[in-house]
């Protein structure tokens, strides 16, 4: 009588690599690293919108975003955190997406023979939404933080002087509101699938679920916008 012989199973693979491995890893993760970065835009523009109040309340709100947690924290270690947390959240975001995008034209080597109709303009543009939001993102550092490429004289701890410097030239107006519409697109299309791929949407919720990606675009969009449209019509100056 022979016997059996054991067949050996490939190791299993470690459960946080095997979830990474798999599509809807993917998603998830660019769903959760979408979120944190909308919570992020939402505080941001509530901030942004301060220079309507004056230099002197929106560079103490700069001053205190250095300051948060004192005494407990040092000098800007509460911005650092958030700092580390919004790059991790945009390497997670742009990986899992590069990586989504190379796996579907894997998956289908030919491209479609009629383009589906009822696709969106955010749906179709959503991979170069992203490209463009990621190099203003560059710009917008390079602008307002590190002063690198910011027109005229740079002032350390006077943003309020340097967002009127920047929306004072044609370029930098050009480049931050295009950089807004392709934010607004992204947000629109990205929350909606974001519930989908959590689990939250479902055909009773479609309606409000919609309802709330288009109002945030809107008002992100809008409250961004409202910015350098204040400074070139010298509501802001």
């Amino acid at each position: 009588m022979a016997l059996a012989t054991k067949t050996e199973r490939p190791p299993a693979a470690p459960p946080t690599r095997g979830f990474w491995a798999s599509t809807l890893g993917k998603k998830t993760v660019m769903a959760v690293s979408g979120l944190t970065m909308l919570a992020y835009l939402v505080a941001h523009v509530a901030g942004n919108l301060k220079v309507f109040f004056g230099p002197e309340e929106f560079n103490g709100y700069a001053h205190w975003l250095r300051t948060m947690g004192a005494p407990v924290l040092h000098h800007e270690w509460a911005l650092w955190a958030a700092r580390i947390v919004l790059v991790a959240a945009v390497v997670a975001h742009a990986v899992s997406a590069y990586q989504l995008s190379r796996r579907d034209l894997r998956a289908r080597p030919t491209a479609y023979v009629h383009k589906r109709r009822r696709a969106s303009y955010a749906t179709r543009t959503m991979r170069w939404g992203g490209v463009v939001v990621g190099l203003f993102i560059v710009w917008h550092i390079l602008d307002l933080t590190t002063g690198t490429v910011h027109p005229g004289g740079f002032q350390e701890g006077r943003p309020y002087e340097n967002v009127v410097d920047t929306f004072s030239t044609w370029y930098g107006n050009v480049i931050y509101i295009v950089a807004m519409l392709a934010v607004g697109l992204h947000v629109r299309h990205g929350f909606w699938s974001a519930a989908q791929t959590l689990g939250v949407g479902n055909a009773r919720r479609e309606r409000v679920l919609k309802a709330t990606a288009n109002g945030l675009a809107l008002l992100l969009t809008a409250g961004f916008v409202s910015v350098p449209v204040a400074v070139m019509t010298g509501v802001v100056s």
